[in-house]
């Protein structure tokens, strides 16, 4: 009996002890690739932001410097990147402290400044890496990237550049596991518009199945007669807001894209596809209308459950014409009835969202305020466009000016504002800067208000693609 117990205290024993060596190990191995990844953070360059700024102007020229750093902020975010094939592209990437890659809506966007600059091969290339990456079901990727959250936000805290020598991959989800609708609308939107301006009718011609199954995929989210599309929260450019359901601002995207489409397909589909998008087109802007319309508020609400004003959707309506022209005078007086544009153009919505539909982490970081009455740059350059496009070009001036003041106060175009004018910064998040987003739009619209000035609109998508 007592060998017997000896026995088993012996087996006891050689067991801790394994234990105990198996912790030390993995401990140690821990411990090692911590010291590792630390060592190698630490050796990646400091990050030093560009910083354009000068106080001497005079009000002559404040908008053209204004216009000459966002352009210089704009070129900062293109970079050569390498695929996982081993194949080298241009691309622009979102910023440079937080978001060193490229994402669909960003690029989406600024792709209309890129156009201005005639900055052809990086838009060309630009789109050539999603479309590379574009699912067999049409569906686009979020971004194209090669660090994930938590290694950028390290880089970030740590004032250190975000490494770019590994291959860029494509990412599907958004980081509130939900599935992006506004991204496939926007890259089919800046692909017709950049064969459009450039002439590059065989780009549009190669990846016209393309836009067709890009078309295709969104409309499967859209289970409803209406044809409206159905979204997840925290799933479009407001992500930090639980926002679910038909959202004015990805059904305002999603028609221009069939809108466009509809235009683009006499040269580059058939008829039957010109026929299919034009009343799919008429159809989503109907439903738009019954669905958003407010006459007694005068504006198209954010959804069934949120009737604030938001400025994206409304805006986009009014640029792009979806809007009448009653609507568009309208949402314009409500939003300087609000004052959204004051001090930095142009507030997101005019009344927040409860906070329960906030993301935790905004709350907890201190930008709840991040979707709401933060200002947008991009916001305030669709307001110039918007307010050009009804011939307010007086109003359209003023808040161009005020856009161009904070950019040559700060010498460069910041992510987002806080309500004081200021850019946000908190101990947790700082303002992305520059931001590519913005920069690219403010850009853009500095060339459409100079076109309107001049009696000369913005190219209709109506026009033809080139040869």
């Amino acid at each position: 009996m007592f060998g017997k117990k000896s026995g088993n205290s012996q087996r006891k024993s050689w067991l801790l002890r394994g234990i105990l060596s198996l912790l030390a190990t993995l401990s140690g191995y821990v411990f090692w690739q911590g010291f590792s990844y630390g060592r190698k953070l630490l050796r990646q360059p400091k990050l030093h932001l560009q910083n354009d700024a000068w106080r001497t102007l005079d009000d002559t020229t404040r908008e053209d410097w204004a216009v000459r750093i966002a352009t210089k902020n704009l070129r900062a975010g293109i970079e050569r990147r390498r695929l996982p094939d081993g194949q080298e592209k241009l691309v622009l990437c979102a910023g440079v402290r937080n978001f060193r890659e490229p994402w669909a809506r960003d690029f989406g966007f600024a792709a209309f400044g890129l156009v201005e600059l005639k900055e052809y091969q990086v838009v060309r290339e630009g789109l050539e890496v999603f479309l590379l990456n574009q699912r067999p079901s049409g569906q686009f990727p979020v971004k194209i990237h090669s660090t994930g959250i938590f290694d950028r936000y390290l880089h970030s805290l740590l004032n250190r550049q975000q490494p770019t020598y590994a291959p860029i991959r494509p990412k599907y989800i958004t980081a509130h596991n939900t599935v992006s609708l506004d991204g496939n609308a926007l890259l089919i939107i800046a692909l017709l518009n950049y064969a459009r301006r450039s002439g590059d009718a065989d780009f549009a011609r190669t990846h016209w199945r393309a836009l067709k199954r890009a078309v295709q995929w969104m409309e499967g989210y859209a289970p409803n007669p209406d044809g409206l599309l159905v979204q997840s929260p925290f799933a479009d450019w407001a992500d930090s807001v639980a926002r679910a359901g038909k959202i004015l601002y990805t059904n305002v995207l999603y028609w221009k894209a069939l809108h466009d489409l509809a235009h683009a397909a006499p040269q580059f589909g058939t008829t039957a596809d010109a026929d299919y998008f034009s009343a799919r087109a008429t159809e989503i802007k109907t439903s738009i209308n019954t669905h958003f319309w407010r006459a007694d508020l005068g504006y198209f609400v954010t959804s069934q459950i949120f009737n604030n004003l938001n400025s994206s959707g409304n805006l986009l309506a009014v640029a792009w014409g979806l809007a009448s022209s009653a609507q568009a005078h309208s949402i314009l007086d409500k939003m300087n009835e609000f004052d959204m544009a004051n001090p930095v153009p142009t507030q997101v919505v005019h009344r927040a969202y409860p906070q329960k539909f906030i993301a935790i982490e905004n709350r907890l970081g201190g930008i709840a305020h991040y979707h709401t009455y933060a200002a947008w740059l991009w916001l305030g350059a669709w307001h110039v466009i918007a307010l050009a496009r009804m011939d307010r070009v007086s109003e359209a001036k003023t808040l161009m000016r005020r856009i161009s003041d904070v950019i040559v106060r700060d010498g460069t175009v910041h992510e987002v504002y806080d309500p004081n004018g200021q850019p946000l910064s908190t101990f947790w998040y700082t303002s992305e800067a520059p931001l590519t987003w913005s920069a690219g739009m403010v850009v853009y619209a500095a060339h459409v208000l100079k076109r309107w000035q001049m009696g000369k609109p913005a190219t209709p998508p109506e026009a033809r693609y080139g040869n």
